[in-house]
């Protein structure tokens, strides 16, 4: 599994946090590190990131990410919103490993500016723990898991049902966001790279 991690600008700091307790805990996996940190002169809202979220994942160049902002609720709520992408909040530990083992979703979102004392830093560990505790999607509780998982499949369904494809998705964009957007090249190269998308990646190039 590719998992890159990318969050907000406003969390700059807690980057290097993130993305070496992600390597930590999926260490079978490649991580791939996008910012912001505190280096990038750029920065960059958490909807221009929930953007960046979307063509990653709708590309193929990525299979998970790992992200957050402030709260971990807006950042939540914008991914949520890119074709093809399904985030959960995740402030705990327990809601980590449900949303892993129930939802079996592309994302996660977390809450980076609430209560960042050493006990901050520590749930942070505990939760990226148990997110990457056992493969995704097995179900839970295992007594109702067959359930959980078919409905699972129901939601993806419908989301895919309702939603415009993330190519479209980018056609709409006003021009100077589209442009705030394309001007990471770190992961704008990356995906140009990487991804599967061709109609994506040449829309990209533009």
């Amino acid at each position: 599994m590719k998992i890159a991690v990318i969050q907000a600008s406003s969390q700059a700091e807690k980057n290097e946090l993130i993305y070496s307790t992600v390597k930590k805990y999926a260490s079978d996996s490649e991580v791939i590190n996008f910012g912001c940190t505190k280096d990038e002169e750029i920065k960059y809202s958490y909807i221009e990131i929930s953007v960046l979220v979307g063509l990653l994942l709708s590309s193929g160049a990525v299979d998970f990410v790992v992200t957050g902002c402030s709260s971990g609720q807006g950042m939540m709520l914008a991914c949520n919103n890119m074709p093809g992408v399904l985030c959960g909040y995740i402030p705990t530990p327990q809601d980590a490993y449900l949303f892993a083992q129930i939802n079996d979703g592309n994302a996660v979102s977390l809450p980076l500016g609430e209560e960042y004392s050493w006990a901050g830093a520590d749930n942070l560990d505990k939760t990226l723990e148990k997110l990457f505790a056992e493969p995704f999607g097995q179900g839970y509780p295992k007594s109702e898991a067959a359930r959980k998982l078919e409905d699972t499949k129901l939601l993806k369904r419908i989301r895919k049902a309702s939603q415009v494809t993330m190519a479209d998705l980018l056609k709409s964009l006003d021009k100077p966001l589209l442009d705030k957007v394309l001007s990471k090249k770190d992961v704008i190269e990356y995906i140009v790279n990487n991804g599967k998308g061709e109609e994506l990646a040449l829309l990209i190039k533009k």
